[in-house]
């Protein structure tokens, strides 16, 4: 039976309590906790840096740190937030000028590579790169902003996606990030994925516990 991984974003959280937030999805089954980083120049929005995921740790959060940096350039950050904790770090390939030497360089920290794809990023970055991956990573809206709709053209995109990573026997993770709901996961699951970035339709209900389960049920089901 395939894993499945749910994955909360801390972009949805109450950031006056985050520790408090997070440490409840956590309890409630959280596989893996992301983290948007955002620069206001490779997307249109500024989030957080690697002080957020050195205080989660400090906090106590023990479940996996999932790093998405939406940010440009990216190496001279991925050091930093290797040290406040990150178990995953995901870039664009487009954020970098050397996509092959960023990979390397998270693995030589320690860390867990990932490449991300905004929706109209093509495949064809997964040439020479696949191999070297522990996390693929499929935005499923544009960057930048939670709550938006998913793209239904995705679909074939996950399912494309799935297809190569099969081909080569990969055992890196699908991520879908972008419009996951409980009304669309089993579809996404049933396409491919395995692992679901939810932030509004975790952190914006109110028993984050009902929530994760009803999630997982769904995905029982497909």
């Amino acid at each position: 039976m395939k894993q499945y991984r749910i994955a909360p974003s801390i972009l949805s959280a109450d950031f006056a309590r985050l520790g408090q937030d997070v440490k409840a999805v956590c309890d409630a089954g959280a596989d893996l906790i992301h983290i948007d980083v955002m620069d206001n120049h490779y997307v249109p929005n500024l989030t957080v840096g690697p002080l957020v995921c050195k205080a989660l740790k400090a906090y106590g959060i023990k479940v996996p740190l999932d790093v998405h940096l939406m940010v440009e350039p990216v190496d001279s950050l991925i050091p930093m937030f290797v040290e406040a904790g990150a178990d995953y770090i995901t870039f664009h390939p487009e954020a970098t000028r050397h996509v092959d030497r960023t990979i390397e360089l998270i693995k030589s920290l320690g860390c867990k590579p990932g490449l991300a794809f905004n929706p109209a990023t093509p495949l064809s970055w997964f040439d020479y790169t696949l191999s070297k991956l522990d996390m693929v990573l499929l935005m499923t809206v544009n960057p930048g902003f939670g709550g938006q709709a998913f793209i239904p053209e995705m679909f074939l995109k996950i399912k494309k996606t799935r297809e190569l990573m099969d081909k080569v026997k990969s055992h890196a993770l699908l991520v879908i990030d972008g419009g996951v709901k409980l009304d669309n996961i089993a579809k996404i699951a049933e396409a491919g994925a395995d692992t679901f970035v939810a932030g509004s339709a975790i952190f914006g209900t109110s028993n984050y516990q009902e929530t994760i389960s009803s999630l997982r049920e769904a995905l029982a089901a497909s």
